[in-house]
């Protein structure tokens, strides 16, 4: 199944409509799939995303995960998202201690320097 990028804009364009985002990647199964991972793996969650915002600060992590969650059209996507909401200096400690967030930071899609 194809990641529908279309809907991937909408989605951030929903959350940029409450956080300007500096940074968003995507990440998990299906990103893999798009890249020819073999079919023969752990696969993990389909879909896992990285939202990035100064904006964050001051709002309980769970709050914006609720929100940036309900956001998420997993109708549109095909698959429910695992998403992470950080402001710049927690990303910079969650790289060093979530697998996740830096697999999906090292390997991931770029969505913000792919709408450049």
């Amino acid at each position: 199944m194809a990641i529908n990028h279309r809907e991937l804009e909408r989605y951030l364009a929903r959350v940029g409509d409450r956080w300007p985002l500096e940074h968003a990647w995507l990440g998990g199964a299906q990103v893999d799939d798009d890249r020819g991972a073999g079919a023969q793996r752990e696969r993990g969650p389909e879909f896992v995303l990285v939202l990035v915002s100064d904006a964050f600060d001051g709002i309980p992590w769970l709050e914006r995960v609720y929100v940036a969650g309900n956001l998420w059209d997993a109708s549109e996507m095909g698959h429910h998202a695992d998403i992470h909401c950080y402001t710049p200096p927690e990303l910079d400690r969650k790289v060093g201690t979530q697998k996740r967030v830096r697999r999906t930071l090292a390997n991931g899609l770029d969505l913000i320097a792919a709408r450049a």
